[in-house]
């Protein structure tokens, strides 16, 4: 589940980040790097393009309304924010398991090549096999430039940022995901793995899945966000059809409404439960867990 948008068009996150580019010279490089990000005000782009910039790289955070123009649904935009990049983040909005994203993928990775990127690491969801499709189609169209794919699993802060964000405010998560365990990822841990494959050798046509350290059930995250921030929270399991309902209410077309609840229901029938050793792989340490994360995040008002 790795759309950046807490996997939903309805979620994204709003904050921006600094859509300026700073021209500093790598660490250790004899010349300057440009890196676009793609979706930069999105979760994992803000905190991509912020660790890269803490790095010393110059870096083009591509937005719809930022200094870099660049929107997923406008592909004149594409080639100007690619043009004299070294190497790119590559999330796509809203889902690489979207329609459309086969293609999508397909016309990115050709101006890529044609526009002389040399790196790219590809946000991609965990157990999608509609996501593997879109994998595929831009490692096609891209060949000639070093290809990463990072697989996510459900992301942690989807309960601080967005849309779940909202529910629990009222004090109740509510999804289609009965009582299934995910290893939840964090987006921390997430960002700090695509900018190794970004900035270090030997990444090349990898794929990373990244988890988090054990399967976590939606009850036991309402009750770790209960304990950290002091202040009950339920979760209530609700049907596919009862939640593509709730977002039609929300204001998301019916169509799309189907299609993000099913692709919820799909991804939390319990085949991704299993945890990974990607992080450690990566960075050598291991993933935050959620516990750990819910500490950080939810620190009781009393504290």
């Amino acid at each position: 589940m790795t759309t950046q948008t807490n996997n939903s068009q309805t979620t994204q996150t709003t904050r921006n980040t600094e859509n300026t580019e700073n021209t500093v010279s790598v660490q250790g490089s004899d010349s300057t790097q440009t890196v676009l990000v793609t979706s930069a005000t999105g979760k994992t782009g803000r905190r991509v393009a912020e660790r890269l910039a803490a790095r010393g790289v110059t870096v083009r955070a591509g937005s719809r309304t930022g200094a870099t123009s660049f929107d997923w649904e406008a592909p004149e935009t594409w080639a100007p924010a690619l043009r004299g990049a070294d190497a790119a983040y590559v999330a796509y909005y809203p889902d690489l398991a979207a329609p459309g994203a086969v293609e999508a993928m397909e016309a990115f990775g050709r101006l890529a090549v044609e526009n002389g990127v040399r790196r790219l690491t590809l946000l991609s969801g965990r157990g999608e096999p509609e996501a593997i499709v879109a994998e595929e189609a831009l490692r096609a169209a891209a060949e000639g430039a070093e290809l990463t794919v990072v697989r996510a699993s459900f992301f942690a802060q989807n309960f601080s940022e967005g849309l779940l964000a909202e529910g629990l405010a009222e004090g109740v998560i509510v999804f289609p995901a009965g009582d299934t365990a995910e290893p939840f990822i964090d987006l921390d841990d997430l960002a700090d793995v695509v900018v190794e494959t970004l900035m270090a050798d030997g990444h090349a046509g990898r794929v990373h899945e990244l988890t988090g350290p054990r399967p976590v059930g939606f009850a036991e995250v309402a009750a770790e966000i209960s304990r950290a921030s002091g202040r009950p929270v339920a979760y209530e399991a609700m049907s596919e059809a009862d939640y593509a309902g709730l977002l039609t209410g929300f204001g998301l077309p019916a169509p799309e409404a189907a299609w993000l609840a099913g692709l919820f229901a799909t991804l939390l029938d319990g085949h991704n439960a299993s945890v990974t050793d990607g992080v450690k792989r990566v960075l050598g340490r291991e993933p935050r867990s959620f516990t750990a994360f819910a500490d950080a995040t939810w620190a009781r008002e009393e504290a």
